[in-house]
């Protein structure tokens, strides 16, 4: 069976837009609703940091590599459509990784 694999983004929230940033981000958010999607999807965990309030992380989880690479494949457009609305949210947003769960 193939691992389960997440990744993890880091962003920098413009002040004005905590609000709508964690209404895109959130459980029950933009992102989640695309994500649910596709099959193979897991879940989303959104961090704040309590040090600095508009620093935030997204973990998404897949059942595996291959399940996320389809997603991307097949909804596209979609993701694209999503980011570049959401752009607007934030000052920086970085990838930290893409990793395999190990157990």
């Amino acid at each position: 069976m193939a691992a389960r694999y997440t990744y993890i983004w880091e962003f920098l929230v413009e002040p004005a837009r905590v609000g709508e940033f964690e209404r895109a981000y959130g459980p029950d958010g933009d992102w989640v609703a695309l994500f649910r999607q596709a099959p193979g999807y897991i879940g989303t965990l959104l961090l704040r940091d309590p040090s600095n309030p508009l620093r935030f992380l997204t973990i998404d989880r897949w059942q595996s590599a291959a399940a996320y690479h389809s997603f991307r494949a097949r909804f596209a457009r979609e993701f694209a459509q999503l980011d570049e609305r959401c752009e607007r949210l934030t000052t920086r947003e970085a990838s930290l990784g893409h990793y395999d769960e190990t157990v």
